[in-house]
């Protein structure tokens, strides 16, 4: 006999309901089709679940293909593990194919993209390095960058502008896999935004701070000037940046409302390995919380990001 004055509840008098008339969220129709063997992209991602981030991937996809039939901006910013992992080629289709209005960078991937342009490799053995004071210091980034820089500043040009005309003059080696060179043939405009110290250039001689500052600050109204361009169904990704772009992200969204042109009805979406607060906060939430839609999606980039833009074109 238990010590409890408290028995088990009884649940004889339970009412029940037919499994059938309950609304429910998953149906079989929802469900994956596997691929056989001769199953071509496009079968591939018809056949994905139409569930949670499947269901979301394939909706984004839309919007992005929507923005492009009514001339809307399509934005992508972009951090430098995006560059690492060796996904210029799928960006540089994208552009090709009209998906891309501009495209916003921290420095650490201008860097990058900027290293395999001219020499086809990037991103050194920070642990090898480090310890003998090498770490950062190969002559030909820091004084090339640098000195596009400081033209740049001189011509009255953006960073992102400045460092996509020194590749092109310079015929660089692999110019086909750099979205700077590539996006200054096109005529898209690529913004570059600068933390100064985070990046291995602000160490090397021919820094000069004045120029960098007057160079990315020109690149940060352009973009506002790209953002006022969502309005009515625009698109803005943000691949990769944890803190660097969505701040800046939020501050073009604020100019460009304070200035007195409508920034609504617009699509924002994150890609990442983890979800962060910035990210979700200044790009997913905060800038459509009014109108329009943000995605958060979590994954490598190499897997997820290839994904999306297979999405886009075979949609």
């Amino acid at each position: 006999m238990s010590r409890y004055r408290f028995a088990p509840l009884a649940f004889d008098g339970i009412s029940t309901y037919p499994l059938a008339s309950r609304p429910s969220k998953v149906t079989t129709a929802d469900f994956a089709r596997p691929v056989s063997d001769d199953s071509s992209l496009k079968d591939f991602l018809d056949g994905l679940p139409n569930i949670l981030a499947a269901r979301e991937l394939k909706e984004l996809a839309g919007r992005v293909r929507e923005a492009r039939r009514r001339d809307r901006a399509i934005i992508i910013g972009l951090g430098g593990h995006v560059i690492k992992t060796g996904l210029a080629p799928v960006l540089i289709e994208l552009m090709a194919r009209g998906f891309v209005t501009a495209l916003a960078m921290n420095r650490a991937a201008m860097i990058h993209d900027f290293e395999i342009a001219i020499a086809g490799q990037t991103s050194e053995d920070v642990d090898a390095t480090l310890g003998s004071g090498q770490f950062g210091m190969a002559e030909e980034t820091g004084r090339i960058v640098n000195d596009a820089i400081r033209a740049g500043a001189r011509d009255q040009i953006g960073m992102g502008e400045a460092l996509g005309r020194e590749l092109h003059e310079m015929n660089a080696a692999h110019a086909a896999a750099s979205l700077l060179h590539s996006a200054y043939a096109a005529r898209i405009p690529v913004t570059v935004h600068v933390a100064i110290g985070t990046d291995i250039v602000d160490i090397h001689p021919r820094a000069d701070g004045a120029s960098v500052g007057q160079t990315t600050y020109h690149d940060f109204r352009l973009l506002c000037s790209v953002v006022r361009e969502l309005d009515g169904g625009g698109v803005y990704l943000n691949l990769g940046s944890a803190v660097l772009l969505p701040e800046v992200f939020l501050k073009t969204v604020t100019v460009v409302r304070n200035l007195g042109h409508r920034l609504e009805d617009f699509t924002t979406a994150n890609f990442d390995f983890m979800q962060h607060y910035r990210p979700l906060t200044n790009v997913v939430r905060r800038p459509v919380a009014a109108s329009g839609r943000g995605f958060a999606f979590t994954g490598h980039h190499e897997i997820m990001i290839p994904l999306l833009a297979a999405a886009i074109l075979n949609g």
